[in-house]
């Protein structure tokens, strides 16, 4: 949505604003087979979890806190996969009386072990994943899986629904996505022929990527691709793709305010009151590229100088870019950076410097500008509470 068609929220500080989420999910839906699942990584961005639910199949939560998130959002257990590679024993056992509906990943064989003594507990069937490993901290190796399915006869209450694979983010090239589905391919051909044992459904994180600098991802021809690869598999089952940042990102702006302006030795410096603990764009580094971003109500005047926008910490590593063309700037302008839906709202240091938390606001699917969450300040998170140190 255009920001000239809305009233920007009169913040005093730095604020995120997210909508588009059903856009997004639609234009990725219409490149993508037919019957295909979406699995949304809550980790991305919660604040969308509303917006989503209903119109996605399911929601990935990695810890308890997202748990309650996916709850609080009215989303059934049944559509939400617990995930991660540390499951608090006590947690998953409540999670498990209290509904037991929910999927699980299995990242490990202690994991399994712990799934497994509380579906015998319980005396009513657990869904799980097994999720392959990456040759990194995630999953549990091939020759794991195939111990797993060769006793699968002897847990009866545990059902192993499928397969669970992720290797990364950012993936642009399709040849690497090849190389990984022709490699599940292969794996669940081989559970098939030594177990007699086909995997009812596969989840598989894309990683697709996300134009954050302007490069020509053509990620239309991407997806096109990869759709081909899935439909060129010998294994025909249910397939979810677990997407994240390729949902969340475009659904995000991040607006911060010009507080000071100078000139150092040459080099002019804006000072903003956000910083980088609030805007994080994967495969930026110490703000040598340049994202998409507005000078907001002057979007067309011609940049006349370029400016050093730092944040509001006190570390030489708070730039948020170097060199940003600009209009000559004033104190009180607003600067509004694109693609900020993943990852920025949940990733950053956020207790450093015990600076204000951004306000979020969120355009609903009828238009309407509302706020998800106020101004939190973080100062009470690092003072010694003296009630309890008596």
């Amino acid at each position: 949505m255009n920001d000239q068609k809305i009233a920007l929220p009169a913040e005093q500080g730095a604020f995120y604003l997210f909508d588009r989420a059903l856009e997004r999910v639609r234009l990725l839906r219409r490149h993508l087979p037919p019957d295909t699942a979406v699995c949304y990584a809550v980790k991305a961005n919660p604040f969308l979890c509303c917006a989503l639910a209903g119109h996605v199949e399911r929601f990935e939560a990695c810890s308890p806190g997202e748990l309650r998130i996916c709850s609080a959002a009215g989303i059934p257990a049944e559509k939400t996969v617990i995930s991660g590679v540390y499951k608090i024993p006590s947690v998953t056992e409540n999670a498990v009386n209290e509904s037991g509906e929910q999927l699980y990943t299995v990242e490990s064989l202690s994991q399994f072990s712990l799934l497994k003594s509380l579906s015998e507990r319980r005396q009513k069937p657990l869904r799980i994943l097994l999720r392959l490993s990456n040759d990194s901290q995630f999953g549990i190796n091939e020759e794991d899986i195939e111990q797993i399915i060769a006793a699968r006869d002897t847990f009866e209450n545990l059902h192993i629904q499928g397969i669970q694979f992720f290797s990364g983010t950012q993936k642009t090239s399709l040849k690497k996505l090849k190389r990984e589905i022709s490699h599940l391919d292969g794996f669940l051909g081989q559970l098939a022929e030594k177990y007699g044992w086909h995997s009812p459904e596969l989840e598989y994180g894309t990683g697709f990527p996300v134009a954050y600098f302007g490069e020509d991802l053509e990620e239309e021809a991407l997806i096109l691709g990869f759709r081909q690869l899935l439909e060129d598999m010998t294994w025909k089952g249910e397939i979810t793709l677990e997407l994240g940042r390729s949902i969340a990102a475009s659904c995000g702006r991040f607006f911060t305010h010009v507080v000071d302006k100078k000139r150092n030795h040459g080099q002019n410096y804006l000072i903003v009151d956000g910083g980088m603990h609030q805007m994080v764009y994967y495969g930026q580094y110490m703000g040598m590229k340049i994202p998409q971003y507005a000078l907001c109500g002057r979007e067309g005047e011609e940049p006349t100088d370029t400016w050093n926008v730092f944040g509001s910490l006190c570390s030489m590593n708070d730039i948020l870019v170097k060199a940003l063309p600009l209009p000559e700037p004033e104190i009180g302008d607003t600067l509004r950076f694109d693609n900020t839906g993943a990852y920025c709202v949940t990733e950053g240091i956020a207790l450093f410097l015990s600076r204000d938390l951004p306000a979020v606001y969120i355009i609903d699917s009828e238009g309407k500008l509302f706020q998800a969450r106020k101004t939190i300040e973080t100062f009470p998170f690092n003072t010694i509470h003296t009630s309890e140190r008596n």
